[in-house]
């Protein structure tokens, strides 16, 4: 045995790195095939195995180092979660149940925590009977130190800002216990140089000043443990505390003992007795402490210091009040021993430079386009869809239905065809009329009215189905609870997100349902009309009234002003025909630039511009995505150019001199009214198959979410199942009488089901304006991992 600690491994198991990564290299980079990245998985692979033995050799730092390093450079090229549960056990804990996160993050800090821990190991292991063994070892300390230090302030850092706030870090990863354990490698390092300096015969003063700066690095580590929060004394053995404050006791005592020698040498004999007393009186603490639980060679230190003293204080007591007779001053009055500080923490340099340690060899994913550029090529796409959606199409089309309506008040342009047409259909009409028939229009109401009946039903189903599995596991908990007492959350409080999620989906679907309603409600009142368009062109003529009105008659000259003002107006909708169909344009041209535009090339080459081993971030390429997006802000100027423009010629359609001009004639009325109903059919028309598209997609987009949805509660449900199981196995395992169901948490925030952020979100906007399922307006939340996971992190809490 030693009478120094050291830091055990965390243990980790074997992790699904193939199918993760090929999983996300399909849903993120679409153009490129997974098995392209065989060598650089089976390297990772490789390399986190040999990482993982538990052999304590110099040779087995050089190993964490490289893995660390391709780790490093990983994270430049993968984002922290790529659905990866990675599995560490509390380091004092290798047989409990690990806590599990999804993140690179975390496996960095765990790899530099063993780092760290090895570094220790290999101090412990050095043969301190020697200077050599004792040097290597100080210096194995204040690698170690040097590596939690790092560990504490980079790597942890980065792994909190990636966390949210139900992912909290294992106690082991806290910063108080990191900086406690730099502290305890900190004061074995300064013990290894008080060794060495007694060893040499240094001087007694010396000597003094290095047991001091030990003593103050103890004690600095015993109140790191002490004032902790969250407390971390109970993440460590018992035995531990008890070491730590042994050993600032003693060192306390060997700073005071080594002085009474140097003040023994300097003629002040009144100050060694008080010294002497001091060292006694705290060497005894030290011991009467180390009977109850430290080390055998911790308790002999003790022992053999305090005998020392004893004799020590027997005769320096003897010799003054025979010889000296000086006076012997209060230890709160001694001058106080000023500590030597002789060492540091060092951090390896594979740590701060991970270039250096690879050199040559080959980087794992070096060929892979990194997260950063990756995403900020997906954050430029969905702007520029956004851009187009909402400033080019959306605007298009509230253009186009604001001129509408505000012909349609006008009873135009059906008071010109009734007056320049009085016999036959005005041309527009019959165009309008052919793309109705052509479509097959009332059929395909029809069909896609039956459609989003039946997409709404399966969407319904696959939600009751899914709150059926939580029904099912609350009946499963219940059963339990009446056979025997649990700490186990009941069911309605664990899965109180999840339920509370399937009710906002409830909702969506009602309000749907309601929407749905009201398209149904347009179509029956419109669907006389409608389906009068869809009749051969001589039956459609025929049921529109022909008027009487000749212009040309000499007997009614008044009707010459009508005409004027008709033919006024008659340019003034043609203009805005054209405003009309030059937005059309506008849109189709804006479409078809944005299906060709992909920027891939031009971040690609931008992300190899940057430093390699950077970490490169999207908001690096804000300058690169505004440049591109410029190309779509003429498309929006021409927009509301024309939007200008039609402001004005509709203005100029209010022309009172044509009402009043116009001649009271019954059957001008009368055709005019059938030519006007026909023309508000179509636009009606329109509006329904636009309502029922956008329904059609909506419902498409909210079956994918639910059984998404449905999946997360099934893992959910069985994670539940599964953690009872392994604690029923633990129990029977220990002691089969002593069952006590596991205290599960609460299922935590749930949400829409894994996505890009940056991916187009689904859109229905019909008769009630419904947001889309994933809209902030029905607070989604992120959907639970497994509870099993969750329980795990909240026991180890």
């Amino acid at each position: 045995m030693t009478n120094q600690l050291s830091v055990p491994f965390k243990r980790t198991y074997a992790i699904p790195l193939k199918d993760s990564v090929h999983s996300h290299i399909q849903s993120k980079h679409h153009n490129i095939h997974p098995e392209a990245f065989s060598w650089d998985i089976t390297k990772w692979e490789d390399l986190r195995k040999a990482m993982t033995t538990s052999s304590v050799h110099i040779n087995q730092v050089d190993s964490i180092l490289v893995y660390h390093a391709q780790l490093a450079f990983i994270l430049t090229k993968l984002p922290e979660d790529i659905t990866l549960d990675i599995p560490y056990t509390p380091v004092f804990s290798p047989d409990s149940l690990p806590v599990s996160l999804s993140n690179l993050h975390f496996e960095r800090c765990c790899v530099l925590f063993n780092l760290a821990s090895l570094y220790s190991q290999l101090g412990l292991a050095e043969d301190r009977t020697n200077p050599d063994g004792v040097k290597r070892a100080s210096a194995f300390y204040k690698n170690a130190a040097g590596t939690f230090s790092y560990l504490k302030a980079s790597a942890r850092t980065k792994l909190k800002s990636t966390l949210s706030a139900d992912d909290g870090l294992p106690l082991d990863l806290s910063e108080a216990f990191l900086g406690a354990m730099e502290s305890l490698m900190l004061a074995q390092a300064q013990e290894c140089v008080w060794q060495w300096a007694v060893m040499g015969r240094n001087s007694n003063g010396t000597i003094a000043k290095l047991a001091a700066q030990a003593s103050h690095l103890y004690d600095a580590t015993r109140l790191a443990i002490r004032d902790a929060v969250p407390p971390i004394s109970d993440a460590l053995p018992p035995e531990w505390t008890v070491h730590i404050e042994v050993k600032y006791l003693h060192f306390s005592a060997a700073a005071q003992y080594r002085k009474s020698i140097d003040d023994t040498e300097r003629n002040k004999f009144g100050h060694e007795v008080a010294r002497l007393a001091f060292a006694q009186s705290t060497a005894k603490k030290a011991y009467d402490m180390a009977r109850r639980g430290a080390s055998k060679p911790v308790w002999e230190d003790v022992k053999s210091l305090l005998e020392i003293v004893d004799s020590n204080l027997d005769r320096a007591q003897r010799d003054n009040d025979l010889i000296y007779h000086q006076d012997v001053p209060p230890a709160s009055s001694l001058p106080v021993i000023q500590p030597a500080s002789m060492v540091e923490s060092v951090v390896p340099p594979g740590l701060l430079e991970p270039k250096k340690i690879l050199g040559s060899v080959n980087l794992i994913f070096g060929n892979l386009i990194s997260w950063g550029a990756q995403t900020a090529i997906e954050i430029y796409n969905d702007r520029r869809n956004t851009a187009i959606k909402e400033y080019i199409k959306d605007r298009a089309q509230q253009l186009n239905d604001g001129y509408t309506r505000e012909l349609q008040s006008q009873n135009l342009p059906a008071a010109l065809d009734a007056l320049d047409k009085p016999i036959g259909l005005p041309p527009s009409l019959l165009k309008k009329a052919e793309e109705v028939r052509s479509e097959n229009g009332p059929e395909r109401v029809e069909k896609s009215l039956e459609d989003i009946e039946i997409l709404a039903q399966r969407a319904m189903g696959v939600l009751t189905e899914t709150l059926d599995l939580l029904d099912q596991e609350a009946s499963e908990d219940e059963q339990l609870r009446r056979s025997q007492p649990t700490q186990r959350l009941p069911s309605h409080q664990a899965n109180e997100k999840l339920i509370s999620k399937a009710e906002r989906y409830r909702k969506i679907l009602n309000e749907a349902a309601e929407s749905d309603a009201v398209v149904r409600q347009r179509w029956d009142e419109w669907e006389k009309c409608i389906v009068q368009l869809t009749w051969d062109e001589a039956r459609l003529e025929a049921a529109v009234p022909s008027s009487t009105i000749v212009w040309s008659s000499p007997s009614r000259p008044a009707i010459g002003a009508t005409q004027n003002h008709a033919r006024a107006l008659r340019v003034l909708l043609e203009q805005l025909d054209d405003l009309a169909r030059e937005r059309n344009q506008l849109v189709s041209r804006a479409q078809r630039l944005a299906d060709a535009d992909d920027i891939s090339a031009r971040i690609q080459r931008e992300a190899a511009g940057l430093e390699s081993w950077a970490e490169v971030q999207p908001s690096m390429f804000e300058d690169t995505l505004d440049q591109e997006l410029v190309k779509y802000d003429k498309f929006r100027h021409d927009i509301e150019e024309g939007a200008t423009k039609q402001s004005e010629l509709l203005e100029n359609t209010r022309m009172d001199s044509f009402l009043q001009s116009r001649q009271e004639d019954p059957s001008v009325k009368e055709r005019e009214f059938a030519l006007q109903s026909l023309d508000l059919s179509y636009h009606k028309y329109k509006e329904i198959v636009r309502h029922l598209d956008d329904g059609m997609q909506f419902y498409n987009d909210l079956a994918a979410m639910l059984i998404k949805f449905k999946e997360s509660c099934l893992e959910w449900v069985m994670g539940r199942r599964s953690e009872l199981r392994c604690y029923f196995f633990f129990v029977a395992c220990d002691d089969p009488a002593q069952f006590t169901a596991p205290v599960s948490p609460p299922a935590p925030e749930a949400g829409a089901p894994h996505s890009s952020p940056h991916s187009p979100r689904p859109s229905r906007q019909i008769a009630l304006d419904l947001p889309p399922p994933d809209s902030d307006q029905w607070e989604a939340m992120e959907m639970p991992p497994p509870p099993s996971h969750r329980a795990n992190k909240q026991r180890k809490k």
